[in-house]
């Protein structure tokens, strides 16, 4: 069995900023386990702009972006296994793994970064009705499909789900040539960024349906025909509301989910955006094993993935260093009306050094409110907010001074500006 002290295991943008930042804090024994050929992760895919803006004060391509990730973790001489599956970690910190030049292989590692990003919903997760013809996509296999293989999967297309990689891909195909014939949204409101809305759908004219989704898909053994429809407050569809549409291509953004599936056989509770439950150094509920980045939950921006990842390789150094003591007053931290999750979900507070952060989302598009946290019956922040949306995830930083001890639960919730 092979000993190292800090095994990350996922090689993308977060697996890249844990082992650069752990090796910054003084860890050298690090060993990051990647599973494709090489390291950048989904990015390698993602050829459009818009990376970088908080990291490195510019736009950048996702290939470039985390090519300065990859030459930061070639240039300190992080070790790295590529094209290698992890197979299982167990509770006492023993990572298997295995690929075609070492066979199986078995490390201990003293510390655990779990950072394998996350995977799309497809048709048969959402048991799209009709037919099954094939032409019927993710949004990411299309991508990459185009980017990295220079495969066109579609003339005539039609999107399901306003995602940021859907409304991304309507773009990049109305650039190779397709026609986009619209976007179908099950929500009210989309669930991407309101730069790609307009950047990606209204640029190019595409039209983007609200309150609809696919009824019945159509094809033999290739698609030819999508229906979609409108649908009530109840999710059901509202009869005479059908619009069809003649189309090669499905492609579907309907939801990305942490790939923790390495954690189905721990001890571990999920939380409400399916990762693992942490606290604030992003510690899972097993001591020495932590979680950053979309396996934890699903971020908007790659700079912010790159930020919980260095939180998480603080964490581990100093759980290494023995500074990770979980005594003292605990929170339990909540997320209370209006709010759709918040991370982390408990906190230590005597293991706080200055501060501490919580990132959550809303549950809907709201206009004029106030977001409080709470200690107890007592307000420790309240921001003001003239307009948010859930596609958009909300940062705070807050000094440990301001918590008082005198209870054991932080809420987050919404309120009505009065």
């Amino acid at each position: 069995m092979i000993n190292h002290r800090l095994v990350i295991i996922g090689g993308g943008s977060a697996g890249m900023a844990a082992a650069i930042k752990a090796y910054e804090l003084g860890v050298r024994d690090i060993l990051i386990i990647e599973k494709n050929a090489y390291l950048g992760g989904i990015l390698n895919q993602c050829i459009h702009n818009g990376f970088g803006l908080h990291e490195f004060k510019e736009e950048l391509t996702g290939p470039e972006f985390m090519t300065r990730f990859s030459k930061k973790v070639d240039e300190l001489g992080i070790s790295y296994a590529l094209e290698s599956n992890v197979l299982s970690i167990s509770d006492d910190k023993v990572v298997t793994y295995s690929n075609a030049k070492d066979g199986l292989v078995e490390v201990k590692a003293e510390a655990i970064i779990l950072t394998t990003g996350c995977y799309e919903r497809n048709a048969g997760a959402i048991q799209i009705p009709g037919d099954r013809p094939s032409g019927i996509y993710t949004a990411g296999q299309a991508q990459l499909f185009a980017n990295c293989y220079g495969y066109l999967v579609g003339k005539r297309v039609f999107i399901l789900g306003s995602g940021d990689i859907g409304l991304i891909m309507a773009r990049r195909m109305t650039l190779e040539g397709a026609k986009v014939l619209g976007v179908a949204e099950l929500m009210p409101y989309s669930a991407g960024l309101n730069r790609n809305i307009v950047q990606c759908l209204k640029d190019y004219n595409i039209p983007l349906y609200l309150s609809h989704t696919v009824k019945k898909v159509t094809g033999e053994s290739h698609l030819e025909k999508v229906t979609i429809a409108k649908v009530d407050e109840k999710m059901q569809f509202i009869e005479g509301t059908e619009i069809d549409f003649e189309c090669d291509c499905l492609l579907l953004s309907v939801g990305l989910l942490p790939n923790v599936d390495l954690f189905n056989k721990l001890p571990l509770s999920l939380s409400k955006t399916r990762g693992a439950k942490v606290n604030q150094a992003m510690e899972t509920e097993i001591p020495g094993i932590f979680s950053a980045g979309n396996v934890l939950h699903v971020h908007d921006l790659v700079d912010y993935v790159v930020e919980e990842a260095r939180e998480a390789a603080v964490g581990a150094i100093s759980y290494l260093n023995g500074e990770l003591k979980h005594t003292g007053h605990i929170y339990d931290v909540n997320p209370g009306i209006g709010i759709n999750y918040v991370v982390p979900q408990k906190v230590f507070l005597d293991d706080v050094k200055d501060s501490l952060s919580f990132k959550f989302r809303v549950a809907k598009p709201m206009k004029d409110i106030n977001i409080l946290i709470t200690e107890g019956n007592n307000i420790i922040k309240k921001i003001f907010k003239p307009a948010i949306v859930p596609s958009e995830m909300e940062i705070v930083h807050l000094s440990k001074d301001l918590f008082k001890k005198e209870s054991n639960e932080i809420k987050v919730y919404v309120e009505e500006k009065k």
